[in-house]
């Protein structure tokens, strides 16, 4: 059997990480999605595409990816049914994130949020530009091949 979902789309909202009563972290976003066609003189259609993702991704979603952010999903397809308030069955369908990563550019995704990525405050991290501008105190020379370990 094979489930494999492959997704690229813009996220429609600001994923908000919640935990479930056994304390596993959990985070359900909305991504849009366009169609890779359309009929001529026409828009294109976007499917709007549900996901959840568990544990130390929903964590990474919910502290990297902000709306409007293009990001690449790839995980599985999982159907759910429910009753509706109403009584009606309902199926639902959601992609099952395994794996997610940044789908911008450095520069796009610059401009959604005011607030420098928490991955670029880290302890010891350095911002790109300190190196163009030629700081290289966070670098250290290789030793010769001879020292090397391998």
């Amino acid at each position: 059997m094979l489930n494999v979902a492959i997704l690229m789309g813009r996220l429609t909202a600001d994923p908000e990480l919640k935990h479930i009563p056994n304390g596993t972290a959990v985070v359900n976003f909305t991504i849009a999605v366009d169609r890779s066609y359309s009929k001529s003189n026409t828009e294109r259609v976007t499917d709007f595409i549900n996901v959840v993702a568990w544990r130390g991704t929903a964590e990474f979603v919910s502290k990297y990816f902000c709306k409007g952010q293009l990001i690449a999903v790839q995980g599985s397809l999982q159907t759910r049914s429910y009753q509706d308030k109403d009584g009606n069955n309902r199926k639902t369908f959601d992609i099952v994130a395994d794996n997610v990563h940044f789908a911008d550019s450095k520069k796009e995704s610059a401009g959604m949020t005011n607030q420098q990525p928490e991955y670029e405050k880290s302890a010891g991290a350095v911002h790109p530009a300190s190196y163009e501008s030629g700081n290289t105190e966070d670098f250290q020379e290789i030793p010769a091949e001879d020292d090397l370990p391998f």
